[in-house]
């Protein structure tokens, strides 16, 4: 199976969780979207990369005369319509798409958004191409996911513990990864915010339906990990059982050169 129907698969079952899911319904980085959102001069179009519940989308709509939701997961995108609507949204428009091929002309967009979605994506350099493709000159970009450590060892760890919850996992890349690739494809940073991300373990294992099976011995790889690791990620433990890790998570506002 490659990595997009792997993506649609898993997210396709589980649409509904992520729009009551209280890490990405509300949160310090959705705030700091807003704030960054609220400072600039709108440039009347909005494009919601890999909307999932479609909370970005809903929080920025009163900013933007059109605000676009794209998912590649017919059932997330339903899910999400049904949620911005029923708060009385009457400017958004709902598109499924592939983040790494945007349905949308050259130039078309003044902003875009991705929240917490891009280690999804098997092709990073290409989404951020599209990304600069469809922005306006100066066009604003507004990106957020989690990262993995910069030390190499804490890196494999974190991304096996996510490949190992949900197969539709591809990377958490460093933050020094993402810096580069921004410069590369010509956008320039011009602002960076990193947030302590606390998962409790049986929420975070719930969110994907691990099985009883996988979510032992994800328990059994946290919980037995080296010292370093353990106190890196803030690993809680009680009884045999890990209650609570730590991660982090980063945004990115960057402006197309």
């Amino acid at each position: 199976m490659n990595e997009k129907k792997r993506v649609i698969q898993q997210f396709g079952k589980h649409a509904a969780n992520y729009v009551t899911s209280k890490t990405h319904a509300k949160g310090e980085d959705l705030q700091k979207v807003i704030e960054i959102v609220a400072t600039q001069e709108s440039s009347g179009e909005l494009l919601d990369i890999a909307t999932g519940g479609g909370h970005v989308a809903n929080a920025l709509a009163p900013y933007f005369k059109q605000v676009v939701a794209l998912d590649l997961t017919p059932e997330m995108l339903e899910k999400a319509k049904g949620f911005i609507e029923s708060n009385g949204i009457r400017n958004a428009a709902f598109v499924q798409g592939d983040a790494e091929n945007l349905p949308f002309p050259d130039e078309s967009v003044g902003t875009v958004t991705c929240r917490i979605a891009a280690h999804h994506f098997g092709n990073p350099d290409s989404f951020l191409n599209e990304v600069n493709r469809v922005l306006k000159d100066k066009g604003l970009f507004i990106f957020v996911d989690n990262v993995a450590p910069e030390i190499q060892a804490f890196d494999e760890f974190y991304n096996q513990v996510e490949k190992k919850r949900d197969p539709s996992h591809v990377r958490a890349y460093k933050k020094s990864e993402w810096i580069s690739k921004f410069e590369r494809t010509g956008f320039y940073v011009e602002e960076l915010v990193t947030f302590k991300k606390k998962f409790i373990f049986d929420t975070w294992c719930q969110m994907m339906d691990v099985s009883e099976e996988e979510k032992h011995e994800l328990n059994t790889m946290m919980g037995s990990a080296p010292r370093e690791l353990i106190d890196y990620f803030s690993i809680v433990v009680h009884n045999n059982q890990v209650q609570s890790f730590q991660g982090q998570s980063v945004l990115m506002a960057v402006r197309k050169r």
